[in-house]
């Protein structure tokens, strides 16, 4: 069969992020601190002012901080599921036909397993589905934070993705924040994860001063475009470590066993005495803020 270009593309790009992108442009974390910067006014919500989400403090020449995972050592034994609800900017015909970029099974599934997770959203993806995006903001489970408005690449290089002008890139993380609050969400997290995971020296220094925190992982779980969830399964558990950040997908159509995974994981890393946290409860730790 002949795949059509554009979606051969983006397939081919969500795959390899999930398999190899955010470590050869990873810098080291930077060291974290209970002084981070305020989010930017469109990154913060009416209560933010009263009780901001812990970030980490911007990294030299105030450069944008990087997260990748927890403490190894400190309070006992946690791990952080998040969740890429990914759509690009041009995906609305695809949507229209029929694809199901959403995944209400697997967010009714981290709810009767009462599992806390980290939702990573693009804005384009609150466009299409705001009742969703509305509910999963308003339940205290769960945290919604920033995949950017159109899941364009922050990097000149990763994996076909188009890429976002560099005078652009602190215009499309604004505008998945505004696509947010149009969508009804109230609460979104100062957290910002590049589409891909793709980002470099400039990329950061782009988001400089908006108060976000970009977020990586260390643990890949490999559920995109899978069929296999027992090897997404053993994937995930051989990976995981204290205070890992475990990165996995909320869309039906690219990633159709994860509801599956989950049910698998969640159990099993239970009886390994693990909890389950949000990633701002991972960075409070790491920020010395409870």
């Amino acid at each position: 069969m002949i795949v059509p270009l554009r979606r051969l593309t983006a397939l081919c790009a969500l795959g390899a992020a999930l398999t190899a992108c955010g470590t050869a442009r990873t810098p080291a974390p930077h060291t974290a601190s209970p002084h981070a910067a305020r989010p930017a006014p469109s990154a913060a919500s009416p209560s933010a002012a009263v009780s901001r989400p812990p970030t980490l403090a911007p990294g030299p020449a105030g450069l944008t901080p990087v997260f990748k995972n927890g403490p190894r050592t400190g309070h006992g034994k946690v791990v952080a599921l998040t969740f890429d609800a990914d759509m690009t900017a041009d995906q609305g015909p695809r949507a229209a036909a029929g694809e199901h970029f959403d995944n209400p099974g697997l967010i009714s599934a981290l709810r009767t397993l009462k599992v806390p997770a980290t939702v990573f959203m693009t804005g384009r993806w609150a466009q299409q589905y705001p009742a969703q995006a509305r509910a999963i903001d308003r339940d205290p489970l769960f945290e919604i934070a920033n995949h950017s408005f159109s899941h364009y690449a922050f990097t000149g290089d990763c994996y076909g993705l188009p890429t976002v002008d560099p005078g652009r890139m602190r215009d499309d993380v604004e505008r998945a924040y505004t696509a947010f609050r149009a969508a009804g969400v109230k609460d979104a997290r100062p957290y910002f994860r590049f589409p891909g995971g793709c980002y470099d020296r400039d990329a950061l220094k782009a988001l400089s001063g908006t108060g976000v925190t970009a977020v990586q992982w260390d643990v890949v779980s490999g559920d995109a475009f899978a069929t296999d969830a027992d090897a997404v399964v053993r994937q995930v558990l051989d990976g995981v470590r204290p205070g890992s950040v475990v990165v996995m997908h909320c869309t039906r159509s690219a990633a159709p066993t994860t509801e599956r995974v989950v049910r698998a994981v969640v159990p099993e890393l239970r009886k390994r005495g693990y909890t389950f946290v949000k990633v701002s409860e991972l960075i409070g730790e790491a920020s010395g803020r409870p």
